[in-house]
């Protein structure tokens, strides 16, 4: 009889441990959502018609203009281009059917551009989705964290980044390819990932950004596998670098590829992250990002793809 009475008092402290948990969806994390853009391209390259996805209120925008979300969080690695007044598209993010709704599929691609006489190259181009905003039209392929405001504004201290996701993993090396000069093979696997950093930001009198990284949360992804539901990242807090899970790619972000974000005078400037904070810190800023490639900028393997859904943070 006690170890019954034992036994019941277990289940009612899970259970009640359960209860106690708070999910918070992100807004449009759950990607039922779309804006669908149609550009035509320039005549020099084709004069295609593009269609290319944004991750908001469902509506439908003709022509080439630069996208400004509105309402929503999310911005892609799906672009428009004006390079030297020629129109370019790349899409590598889609909607895509899970269930009774939609999710987000991220590819990984090799964009041609070709004009007879002028250009002719292959982009290697990893689809993905991340909190901020791309700022359009992309006028250059250098320095493309540059063009992107990666972070929105946090303060909440989450135990769990929640998810459910699916993917296709190819075997083999990877390939660099950023349209100057030929295709080159890198030895070595890609991963797809998906991570949250949280940070406190400030800044100095002259407009520079720096961060110390409160709490971490990350995972690469190198095995296909069918929908995997409700799946989690521990958010861990303070300096990680002895937790028995760390991994090297859970440390600060590199100076030398930092993120971007405007600060107070409106300019795009990166963001240094400096140190590890205090593990009881209170964050200023929320980085997520899920992208079907680990690698840095025009390094992947093509074919690689990632599905993910219903994006959450657990309390």
């Amino acid at each position: 009889m006690k170890k019954y009475v034992l036994a019941l008092m277990a289940v009612a402290t899970v259970a009640s441990c359960w209860a106690a948990e708070k999910v918070v969806p992100i807004k449009y994390g759950d990607f039922d959502q779309w804006v669908t853009r149609n550009i035509k391209e320039s005549a020099v390259i084709g004069g295609a018609d593009k269609t290319i996805y944004e991750i908001g209120p469902t509506k439908t925008i003709n022509g080439a203009k630069a996208y400004v979300p509105a309402g929503s969080p999310w911005a892609t690695s799906n672009v428009y281009a004006k390079v030297m007044g020629v129109v370019k598209t790349s899409n590598a993010v889609f909607p895509d059917v899970h269930g009774s709704g939609k999710c987000v599929k991220m590819t990984t691609m090799l964009e041609h551009v070709k004009a007879v006489g002028i250009i002719n190259m292959d982009v290697l181009v990893n689809g993905s989705i991340f909190l901020g905003q791309m700022f359009e039209p992309v006028s250059s392929t250098k320095n493309p964290y540059s063009k992107m405001e990666m972070g929105v504004p946090f303060t909440q201290r989450p135990k769990y980044l929640q998810f459910d996701y699916k993917l296709n993993a190819p075997t083999g090396d990877r390939t660099y390819s950023s349209g100057f000069g030929s295709q080159k093979t890198i030895r070595g696997r890609d991963y797809s990932e998906v991570f949250i950093l949280l940070q406190r930001r400030w800044e100095d009198a002259k407009g520079n950004i720096h961060a110390a990284r409160v709490g971490t949360g990350r995972q690469r992804f190198g095995a296909t596998t069918n929908w995997v539901s409700k799946h989690r990242i521990a958010i861990w807090y303070g300096d990680i670098t002895n937790h028995a899970g760390y991994q090297k790619y859970m440390g600060l972000i590199d100076k030398t590829r930092p993120y971007y974000a405007r600060n107070s005078k409106g300019k795009m400037v990166p963001v240094i992250e400096e140190q590890w904070d205090d593990a009881d810190a209170t964050p200023t800023h929320m980085i997520f990002m899920a992208s079907s490639g680990c690698g840095t900028a025009y390094v992947g393997t093509p074919g690689m793809t990632l599905w993910i859904d219903n994006v959450a943070l657990v309390y």
